[in-house]
């Protein structure tokens, strides 16, 4: 019997999870067999020309669910793409909007390319030619599908995509949300860029201070003091850590492609990175000790373990010697589900990648409403809000004889612009869907993990938009 590939294992892995929450539901067995499989699947191979030599590349989209429309997800460029994990982090995307309250169905896409050494014309010609090849099938639009960055892909794709799209669909006023994560200039949306990063640390800072999860760890509340090893300094985890270290967090470990760096007393992550990006390499960063294996950091002593590079990163042959209190999933399926068991068993707190990562595309819908709209938040009602708050300053101030102060009265007063009403959202969402989730342990006694409370919570909505539309009875 074969082996199965990586992909084939996340995909099953996440078949797994979603059967082992469905036997907590109502819901009719028909309905489950529809959420769970992967409604289509889009293959293509194209040429790419580049000084007088032709090469094929292949591309893939996946749309798990039209349950709701429009379907979203990332592209990502990787040599290792396939099929299958299309397909698994396609499946995760639904549960993931469902679970947030983000009405999207979930997509995936990916074109086996190496993005760090394909030069930038090529890869701006294949991301062009594929966005071609889904526009002319009518699989890319703002009511259709909405692509957005993942891994090995950024603003400039999705900036590449969007213009592609305008040549197809010249004229149309809401072509701008037919992607997200695009640069700010051309109808990106401020906040975007950290967004996964910082829901990461609403939903780490939430779960710190649940009085029976620190009753059941033993730890005092609140990020502050607490020792974290973040694996993956690219854009999730380096934001994740940037403003986890603002609150007060240690970040004791760093691991990297090229290896890892540990210091007990803790590293300065903005330091960290422009050492990066001055040297190539985290490591030999002045006063911390070189980690040749940076997989070994998964094993060292911390409260919090951030794994947030790729797929299948705490497996069965290094979870038993995990010896973190919380293991807070920011890259999507960390960890297996044969880890994950010998991690609960351990007593270890599991926040799940179907909740802690679902920053990027809360923010990212944000985005889409912002393009059809096309007005940014804030611009409407910032300067009113302002007046109306000086107005109560200045009655305040009038009737106490008292002066309030310059520094105080501009921060009362001012208006909520596009950046803080985006992290407004985003918080709120993390702050409702942690609590969402903590509830259903609490009516459902059979679920004793976040993971099955986030697929059985995402479940239960899925459902619901079927029998809406009338598929079902």
């Amino acid at each position: 019997m074969a082996q199965e590939t990586e992909g084939k294992q996340f995909l099953n892995s996440v078949h797994r999870y979603f059967d082992q929450a469905a036997q907590h539901t109502d819901v009719k067995p028909g309905i489950l067999a529809q959420i769970k499989v992967c409604n289509s699947l889009y293959k293509v191979n194209f040429p790419v020309e580049h000084e007088g030599k032709v090469t094929v590349y292949e591309g893939i989209r996946a749309q798990h669910s039209h349950h709701k429309l429009p379907t979203k997800g990332g592209i990502r460029f990787s040599t290792h793409v396939d099929e299958d994990e299309v397909v698994a982090l396609a499946t995760l995307m639904t549960f993931k909007c469902a679970l947030v309250d983000v009405p999207f169905g979930g997509a995936k896409g990916g074109v086996k390319i190496n993005p760090r050494t394909t030069p930038v014309e090529v890869l701006e010609k294949v991301t062009r030619r594929y966005a071609s090849e889904l526009i002319q099938k009518n699989l890319i639009g703002p009511g259709m599908d909405v692509p957005a960055p993942d891994y090995g892909t950024g603003a400039r794709e999705m900036a590449w995509i969007a213009d592609t799209y305008h040549v197809f669909k010249y004229g149309e006023t809401s072509a701008m949300g037919c992607v997200t994560g695009k640069p700010v200039g051309q109808g990106g949306i401020r906040g975007r860029t950290e967004a996964t990063g910082l829901g990461i640390y609403y939903g780490l800072r939430e779960a710190l201070h649940d009085t029976e999860i620190l009753k059941q760890l033993a730890i005092d509340p609140g990020l502050r003091g607490k020792r974290m090893i973040v694996q993956g300094l690219g854009n999730v985890g380096y934001h994740a850590a940037h403003f986890c270290q603002k609150d007060g967090v240690l970040i004791t470990g760093i691991a990297e492609r090229e290896g890892g760096i540990f210091n007990k007393d803790g590293l300065d992550v903005e330091a960290v990175f422009e050492h990066r990006q001055e040297s190539g390499s985290i490591l030999n960063y002045p006063g911390a000790q070189n980690v040749e294996n940076s997989k070994d950091l998964l094993t060292w002593e911390c409260d919090i373990l951030l794994p947030a590079a790729l797929e299948n990163q705490i497996d069965i042959t290094n979870a038993p010697h995990v010896k973190a209190k919380i293991v807070a999933e920011g890259a999507n399926g960390p960890v297996t589900q044969d880890a994950e068991q010998i991690l609960l068993q351990k007593g270890i707190f599991m926040l799940p990648d179907l909740y802690l990562n679902a920053g990027g595309v809360t923010v990212s819908y944000f985005e889409w409403l912002k393009n059809l709209s096309n007005v940014r938040f804030g611009r409407m009602g910032r300067r009113a809000e302002e007046a109306s708050l000086k107005r109560i300053v200045n009655l305040i101030e009038d009737t106490t004889g008292k002066s309030i102060g310059e520094k105080e009265r501009n921060l009362i007063i001012s208006g909520a612009d596009e950046i803080t009403l985006v992290r407004s959202g985003l918080e709120d969402t993390m702050i409702l869907a942690y609590h969402e989730m903590r509830e259903i342990m609490r009516r459902k006694p059979g679920i004793r993990d976040l993971r099955t409370a986030a697929f059985y919570s995402a479940t239960e909505k899925i459902a619901i938009s079927y029998q809406s539309l009338g598929i079902f009875p």
